[in-house]
């Protein structure tokens, strides 16, 4: 029904129009994927029912540039940021631990972590981070806690997550719904 009601069909007279529809909306997908709080999947889901299976490739691009995006901008954002921030929320205990944690290196952060964790649920997450961080993004409802862009800025943020497996990651576990569209033909 969005389909029709949008009249995408490419005709010679359109075509680049199209085309210029299109990347738009990739770009703009891109940017509020990245934003924390903002329900991108919600809008590459709709992306998806609109162009159907062709469009799927481009979207999973844009999903894992996306993600990317947000953890290095966590990367590169002062700690302090976010100790300011959960302080200025009144979250004293966890402002206390970002301070704690902020001088220290990203396996010094993890060992901090670890250290005297009795959970042992935490430990496993800890320990199996990087599973736990596609399971938070894959994560139905996953808004409540910052969504995509916001889990990724604060994996960035955390310094516990090394680039080339977070990018790895995320290459695996935002494929499964565009693999689904591509070789099944799956339609919304």
């Amino acid at each position: 029904m969005v389909r029709d009601a949008l009249n995408l069909q490419s005709r010679p007279d359109n075509k680049q129009q199209v085309h210029r529809m299109i990347m738009l909306g990739a770009f703009a997908y891109i940017g509020l994927l990245a934003l924390p709080f903002v329900p991108g999947a919600e809008i590459g889901l709709a992306m998806l029912a609109a162009f159907g299976p062709a469009i799927a490739p481009l979207i999973y691009v844009c999903t894992v540039v996306s993600m990317i995006l947000a953890y290095m901008a966590g990367r590169f954002l002062p700690i302090d940021v976010l100790r300011r921030v959960l302080s200025v929320l009144r979250m004293h205990r966890a402002s206390d631990l970002v301070a704690r944690a902020a001088p220290l290196s990203g396996d010094e952060r993890l060992a901090m972590l670890l250290g005297g964790q009795s959970a042992r649920a935490l430990r496993l997450a800890i320990r199996y981070r990087y599973v736990a961080l596609a399971l938070a993004v894959n994560t139905p409802g996953n808004l409540i806690i910052g969504g995509g862009g916001g889990i990724m800025l604060m994996a960035g943020l955390s310094g516990i997550f090394l680039p080339l497996t977070t990018v790895a990651t995320i290459a695996i576990a935002v494929s499964p719904v565009p693999l689904a569209m591509v070789f099944f033909g799956l339609r919304f």
